[in-house]
């Protein structure tokens, strides 16, 4: 698996990363995939810039991590373009297909699991790749250093999931990716989202409902 960020992050565009993946040997049965198209039209160019295989399409394929626009903004752009099919968690945009939690989709020349994170949104999802280990995470938050906030049920089950898997690396929706001790970054945002809850149940309060018997935030300010 080939991954490339098509977004500069020198670039004055406010936009989420693009990632592009491939496989090792660009062969013709690859998945060409972007995950996120972003907010940032140089990724265009970009695209255009790869080689590919004679006859192969540039782009097969889009997942979306949510529908936020700085990760959304450039698919009718890329849809013209590259006519690629679009996968998202809902039905945004017209996503051609909408995604299931532990489906499994081809991306390059592996496989990938989508696993639903709720939290960030409501369609946020990850993406995990078991043969190398990677996890393509959106702007669901999975690095949170301080033991305090509010957290519902439904976010602590999905970070206990990606917990579960055999992590080396994680790709972000802004920012760098992390490449050293993953899983232990994982574990240690599990440990204080669960003792943020335990605080806040030890005060007499309900993370999963706010005082006006409305569903709480899912993830604090």
């Amino acid at each position: 698996m080939q991954i490339t960020n098509l977004v500069d992050p020198r670039g004055m565009v406010y936009s989420s990363n693009v990632y592009l993946i491939r496989g090792d040997r660009n062969a013709i049965e690859d998945v060409n995939c972007l995950v996120d198209v972003g907010n940032d039209a140089s990724v265009i160019d970009q695209i255009k810039r790869m080689t590919t295989r004679v006859g192969k399409k540039a782009i097969d394929q889009v997942i979306l991590t949510h529908s936020h626009f700085d990760h959304t903004a450039l698919l009718p752009r890329i849809r013209e373009l590259f006519n690629p099919v679009v996968y998202a968690y809902s039905a945004f945009a017209g996503a051609d297909v909408v995604l299931r939690d532990g489906q499994i989709l081809r991306c390059g020349d592996r496989d990938v699991q989508v696993i639903h994170t709720p939290g960030h949104s409501d369609d946020s999802i990850c993406l995990y790749c078991e043969a190398d280990g990677t996890l393509f995470v959106g702007d669901t938050p999975v690095i949170i250093w301080s033991a305090s906030g509010v957290y519902q049920e439904c976010f602590v089950r999905a970070l206990a999931r990606l917990c579960e898997r055999d992590v080396r690396t994680i790709y972000f929706g802004h920012g760098n990716p992390v490449t050293v001790d993953a899983q232990t970054v994982l574990a240690e945002s599990l440990k204080n989202v669960l003792t943020a809850r335990l605080k806040e149940l030890a005060n007499g309060r309900n993370p999963d409902v706010s005082s006006a018997e409305e569903p709480a935030p899912l993830i604090a300010a």
